[in-house]
């Protein structure tokens, strides 16, 4: 809600989150380091011709893990705010977004490791 109980509209709500996006690029490192390893899985999968299956779990693997960090980094920025010292609950609740984060990025490269192996199986067959 803003400021004065009004609503954003439809439109301006995509504003709000494309000034998050910008925001998480410009401060959190992670998300730099995830878009680029994302990068690399699409060129991976145009070199070795991934199938069109292979593809829609690397776009979904790719759009989580970048979700799951945003998420993540919304966490921390909300922790920080209403615990700026230290307090065990608050760091507790910042290892569970983390680890939420990297098992994800785990369960990602696993699935990456299988649609890549597949697809050279394949090449090298064909």
């Amino acid at each position: 809600m803003m400021p004065g109980g009004r609503h954003p509209g439809f439109v301006e709500s995509f504003g709000y989150a494309f000034q998050g996006i910008r925001a998480a690029f410009k401060r959190e490192r992670n998300i730099k380091v995830m878009l680029a390893i994302g990068v690399l899985a699409v060129v991976l999968g145009v070199v070795l011709r991934v199938d069109a299956v292979g593809w829609a779990v690397i776009v979904v693997c790719i759009g989580a893990v970048l979700c799951a960090e945003l998420l993540n980094s919304g966490i921390e920025a909300v922790v920080d705010l209403v615990s700026p010292q230290y307090h065990p609950l608050a760091k507790l609740a910042k290892d569970y977004a983390c680890a939420g984060v990297y098992l994800l990025c785990m369960c990602s490269a696993v699935a990456g490791c299988i649609i890549y192996i597949r697809a050279i199986v394949a090449l090298l067959a064909g």
